[in-house]
């Protein structure tokens, strides 16, 4: 890394320096005809060159870094000016108050223009850094809340396996094969950045199937989808934490009669989701907002910044999630 950055200077420092060279020629050749040879000519513009940069490299190179950066304003104006002027003071061939004035100025306007062009780059390259530090911290934070999805969904789906199978319901084969398409599902779709909402959708209902059962006439749920589905595409289990927020905290909570309202509705390219439970009468002394729902409001914002809005509200009979998320937002596939 040091290495190529090395070269990147020197590559960047030869190029203002040929660049220079070259609009000190075009700006001279006016005055070609006042030097004994072409040779004499261009070794002057070489001279000249290596005068305006010279400048600019002690200003680059060790002002700005050991003095400038260090906020030693004072020590820096000083070494800087006295540098120019010493640099005016030797190429001035005729050492007179006006010729060194002349080439001072010149390179306080060389010096200047170069600072400005290395003040501009290193923002550039910083907020390059930035950016590249945002997208990984962001990728790594995303895959480590996305693999926190699988064994949470698994122990909850487990739970209501669980709980069949000690009523010694006949059914039990049949939901641990539909638990297994569930998982299968999940663990193809937690490889993708993005999957189809008709998918994500149709993974929903198969759960609520699997709970309904499980659940047996206790508990009444409704899960309705208004819109054209085709095409839109999601980010993978996204929306499950609060179908399983909504059972755990609702139907799973009390041996009360229980609803769950589930509406979906596309309009355009915006999703609705809503998510409406009963709440039983007798709360149980567990965390409303447990770790599924911090999981997937952290997701949401970083995934759809900007894009989403998220509403929550505790009411006494009933808990109700609002979500509506503008599926224009591109994540990577």
């Amino acid at each position: 890394m040091a290495k190529t950055s090395l070269k990147q200077v020197l590559l960047i420092n030869i190029g203002a320096f040929l660049l220079v060279l070259i609009l000190e020629i075009l700006s001279n050749l006016v005055i070609r005809d006042k030097f004994e040879s072409t040779y004499s000519f261009y070794m002057w513009g070489v001279t000249y060159t290596v005068y305006i940069m010279g400048v600019i490299w002690i200003n680059h190179f060790i002002y700005i870094p050991y003095l400038l950066d260090k906020k030693r304003y004072i020590s820096f104006i000083i070494l800087l000016l006295g540098t120019i002027f010493i640099a005016a003071y030797i190429k001035s061939h005729e050492k007179s108050w006006t010729s060194v004035y002349k080439i001072s100025f010149f390179l306080i306007y060389s010096t200047g223009t170069g600072m400005a062009a290395f003040f501009l780059r290193r923002n550039l390259m910083i907020k390059k850094e930035n950016a590249e530090k945002e997208k990984l911290q962001k990728e790594t934070e995303l895959k480590y809340l996305k693999e926190q999805v699988n064994p949470h969904f698994l122990f909850n789906s487990l739970n209501s396996i669980y709980s069949l199978s000690r009523q010694q319901s006949p059914e039990t084969p049949e939901l641990v094969m539909q638990l297994s398409e569930l998982m299968r599902y999940q663990l193809e779709s937690s490889k993708k950045d993005r999957v189809l909402l008709k998918e994500e959708l149709e993974f929903i209902e198969n759960y609520l199937l699997l709970e309904e059962k499980r659940l047996s006439n206790r508990c009444n749920i409704e899960f309705q989808i208004n819109g054209e589905l085709r095409g839109l595409k999601i980010a993978p289990m996204l929306l499950i934490p609060f179908v399983e927020n909504a059972i755990k905290h609702g139907a799973q909570s009390t041996n009360q009669q229980s609803a769950i309202d589930i509406s979906v509705t596309i309009d355009q390219k915006s999703l609705s989701f809503c998510v409406v439970n009963s709440k039983p009468s007798v709360i149980t002394t567990s965390e409303r907002n447990g770790f599924g729902l911090e999981n997937v409001k952290r997701r949401l914002n970083l995934l759809y910044p900007e894009a989403h809005v998220l509403t929550i509200e505790d009411m006494a009979d009933q808990y109700r999630i609002d979500l509506s998320i503008d599926l224009k937002t591109k994540t990577n596939d």
